[in-house]
């Protein structure tokens, strides 16, 4: 049985509680301000969005308190049914979130490649179809293991984690693995990879025939904000990569548990990647900052407000009171 020091089960409790704090206000906050703000709301690329930040809503809300109990008390001591629901959530989460990266990589590959088939491409009932697609498999694997049809749920005793287990020498997570975390992340490289490869050679293009040029990527270089919400977007897929990769490396090479450090490690990392998205937003892209901005100053109106009306409340009071 992997054994923790009390350090390091005060330092994973610790960041498994800040990330539930901050996670929800983050995601939340997102949520809410792309639903209010209507100038985005109407995009596509917004669909994509707030699937990825609803899914870390739930990792935040679901797995990170369940994850802090068991760091604190280094055990799962919360029963068999939250042990199966954590692995449903966990895994489901991470397969909606790259699978929502997918969404929004391909969304931008279209927009920018083939911007004429765009608006018929990305239609209100395509995008349902779509984002149903990605929850259905993301939860719907999940089913399997279970009702133990391929593996189970359970309490892997040599890590006191609630996790996919083998059932008949047999489990889908590596397959789980594949299609929802290593192929979406291949797909992901190549289509930005393509799109990066286009506009570089349509800049190259404009510099050099700058006064013909009036290329269809040309367009795309005039609106700068989806420019820059392009970029924004590669750097929360490389953000996830690099939160990820560490765990993925620590569960390959040391398998067996012995450097029990560097997984806790790791894993603090991976939880990172449900909390740092909205920042990454509020940073690159002027519009989801201004979404923001407008959802902060409202709920500040809104306080001051409620402040005022209770005090002219309470003067009231007093004044009749007071007669």
């Amino acid at each position: 049985m992997v054994v923790y020091s009390y350090t390091m089960s005060i330092f994973a409790t610790i960041s498994a509680s800040l990330v539930f704090v901050f996670g929800i206000i983050g995601n939340l906050l997102t949520v809410i301000a792309l639903l209010k703000y209507h100038k985005l709301r109407k995009h596509p690329t917004t669909a994509f969005v707030l699937s990825l930040s609803i899914s870390d809503l739930f990792f935040c809300a679901v797995n990170m308190p369940l994850t802090a109990i068991r760091f604190h008390h280094q055990q799962w001591t919360l029963g068999e049914g939250l042990c199966k629901v954590f692995p449903v959530f966990f895994y489901g989460n991470v397969a909606v979130s790259v699978l929502s990266m997918v969404g929004l990589t391909l969304n931008r590959f279209t927009l920018i490649l083939h911007p004429s088939r765009y608006p018929k491409i990305y239609t209100p009932i395509s995008l349902a179809l779509q984002l149903f697609g990605i929850w259905a498999f993301s939860f719907g694997i999940m089913l399997l293991p279970l009702f133990e049809i391929w593996g189970r749920l359970g309490l892997d005793e040599e890590t006191f984690s609630c996790t996919i287990l083998k059932k008949d020498d047999s489990s889908p997570k590596k397959f789980i693995f594949l299609f929802g975390v290593l192929v979406p992340c291949i797909v992901i490289s190549i289509s930005y990879s393509c799109i990066f490869y286009t506009v570089h050679k349509q800049r190259a293009k404009v510099k050099a025939h700058s006064a013909s040029g009036s290329g269809r990527i040309e367009s795309f270089f005039r609106n700068k904000e989806d420019c820059r919400l392009t970029v924004t977007l590669l750097t929360i897929y490389l953000c996830f990569l690099i939160c990820f990769m560490p765990l993925m490396l620590a569960n390959v090479i040391d398998d067996d548990g012995s450097h029990a450090n560097l997984h806790v490690f790791a894993s603090v990392l991976a939880w990172m990647s449900a909390v740092i998205n909205p920042f990454i937003y509020a940073i690159g892209s002027q519009n989801y900052r201004h979404a923001y901005t407008k959802l902060l100053s409202e709920m500040c109106f809104w306080k001051t407000s409620v402040e005022l009306r209770s005090f002219d409340e309470i003067n009231k009071s007093r004044t009749v009171d007071h007669l």
